[in-house]
């Protein structure tokens, strides 16, 4: 059973970029972009601000990672000798998408706690200050890569809290998310969904709302609009969709979506409501 790489099949992360090597000065990101980011300490120090919270001061190797757009500030001065690598994230389907709205706000780490990307952050690190043809290339897919480093991480050494990951996290969900996750044009039913669980159906409806925030036929309903308000952006046809994510009509596939978004598909596709 393989828990990320549907989800990654789905909802992928593309990164570029944007700054290798000294820096000082300030710069913020007031949360409006429309990309995630993932900034890397390598040496010197320097201050990060969250939101509205007090500065924090960084004099470790460390990474930050945001996989939405979250207000934040960096900031060093000359004598810091501050050596930074950043990239922007962006998932398939956009910020609002099941795997990043599934994912904490942010996450500060000092590279020591995750040995597991020890190989990959001294591969990004000599690119990013070597001099070496397509290197910005290489940074980009290895940002990539250290994202899904990171998805593993957060499974198997973070504590929760309710949610997609948590669920996955968990050893007698994973398989019925995954299910969900790889076939969710079938209409799963408690009783199956609690068998590949090898749990009763009331305990495993207790432990899923539990552990997930939802009830199992609700997840459904969320997973199969989250594929939904990607395959709009992709210009995919409501007909389409509709057979893809489970639903016998057009009209059904839009009473779901409107129930669980607020707005039809074709008002949300013309910008009728947040993505």
């Amino acid at each position: 059973m393989d828990r990320l790489s549907t989800l990654l099949t789905h909802f992928g992360v593309n990164a570029g970029t944007f700054h290798s090597g000294a820096f000082c000065g300030t710069t913020a990101f007031d949360g409006h972009q429309v990309s995630g980011h993932m900034h890397l300490l390598k040496s010197g120090e320097m201050s990060l601000q969250l939101g509205d919270e007090r500065d924090q001061l960084l004099s470790e190797p460390t990474l930050m990672f945001f996989p939405r757009p979250y207000r934040h500030r960096l900031f060093a001065t000359d004598a810091s000798d501050t050596q930074l690598v950043c990239a922007s994230l962006t998932f398939d389907g956009g910020a609002g998408n099941a795997l990043a709205m599934a994912l904490p706000d942010y996450l500060v780490l000092q590279l020591d706690q995750i040995p597991t990307l020890g190989g990959t952050l001294d591969w990004l690190f000599n690119e990013a200050f070597g001099e070496v043809c397509g290197r910005e290339a290489m940074m980009d897919r290895l940002f990539e890569l250290l994202v899904i480093q990171l998805l593993r991480h957060i499974l198997t050494n973070h504590q929760q809290t309710p949610g997609m990951m948590a669920g996955l996290a968990d050893p007698r969900l994973a398989r019925s998310l995954s299910l969900i996750h790889d076939t969710p044009s079938k209409a799963w039913s408690v009783a199956e969904l609690s068998a590949a669980a090898n749990m009763s159906r009331a305990s495993f409806a207790e432990r899923f709302r539990s552990v997930v925030g939802q009830t199992p036929v609700d997840y459904l309903v969320s997973w199969r609009i989250s594929l939904a308000q990607k395959r709009l952006r992709e210009g995919k046809s409501i007909a389409l969709i509709a057979e893809e994510v489970g639903y016998e009509s057009p009209s059904a596939l839009a009473r779901a979506f409107r129930r669980k978004i607020g707005v039809s598909p074709r008002e949300w596709a013309q910008g009728g409501a947040p993505r």
